[in-house]
């Protein structure tokens, strides 16, 4: 009789398998990979994630550029067209992020970009440093936001908010944006310091409700102002090289 086909054999062999097969398991899980240096390494994207899996940043080229995440699930963002880095909290929801890019278009004219924030809890942007330019036009600024409205970027805001973004541009799409934005209400601007695109340099602060209310600018020719506002917008103290 050949032992190899025996049914004892072939029992005691299954077993051998087994063993073996759980103890690589075992001693793996006891013992992992050794960290690893690298002089270079070239990938489209990295998945920084906790001992649980939970991702908690992401590092990826345009083409890979992950969706929005919320409670640790990864959402689609069509209106994402970028490179960069995702930042996301404790609970796997995005909470900031920095893209970047630039180039010319068809028509020959050149266009840059760089944004920086971090995001109140479940909402919107609080903090903000951007650099923005197409042609001869520019504007960097950094800016700082009150996000205390009810609601939470949950997936199906983002979804709302990415229907009125594909919308071509029109009444139709205009319209969209204000139902929108009544509906959920953006962040207010509580100050602004940067470069506008008529070249002034300027200082804004404003009231909980996002009213101007003391501004300090160096126009493009060198003036100085500044300008103190009430609750209205209108200004009711302006102070400027001639003033006594």
């Amino acid at each position: 009789m050949n032992i190899f086909k025996h049914q004892n054999f072939l029992a005691i062999y299954s077993g051998i398998l087994t063993i073996a097969f759980a103890t690589f398991v075992i001693l793996g899980a006891r013992n992992p990979a050794p960290n690893a240096s690298f002089d270079q390494i070239t990938v489209h994207r990295i998945n920084i994630v906790e001992p649980g899996g939970l991702t908690r940043m992401v590092i990826s080229d345009k083409a890979e550029f992950p969706g929005a995440y919320y409670m640790g699930k990864e959402y689609p963002r069509t209106d994402r067209d970028a490179t960069g880095m995702l930042f996301n909290d404790e609970e796997g929801t995005e909470n900031g992020g920095l893209i970047f890019g630039g180039g010319k278009d068809k028509d020959g004219v050149t266009h840059s970009w760089g944004h920086l924030s971090f995001d109140e809890y479940q909402r919107d942007q609080t903090l903000v440093l951007e650099s923005d330019s197409d042609g001869s036009s520019r504007t960097t600024y950094y800016g700082i936001n009150d996000d205390d409205h009810p609601w939470t970027l949950t997936p199906e805001v983002s979804a709302e908010a990415q229907r009125w973004k594909a919308m071509p541009h029109g009444p139709a799409r205009a319209a969209a944006y204000e139902a929108m934005h009544a509906k959920y209400p953006p962040p207010i601007s509580r100050a602004y310091f940067g470069r506008g695109r008529d070249k002034s340099v300027s200082l804004v602060l404003k009231d909980q409700q996002g009213h101007e209310r003391l501004v300090a600018r160096v126009a493009a020719n060198g003036n100085p102002i500044l300008e103190f506002l009430d609750a209205n917008g209108k200004v009711i103290r302006s102070i400027g090289p001639d003033s006594k």
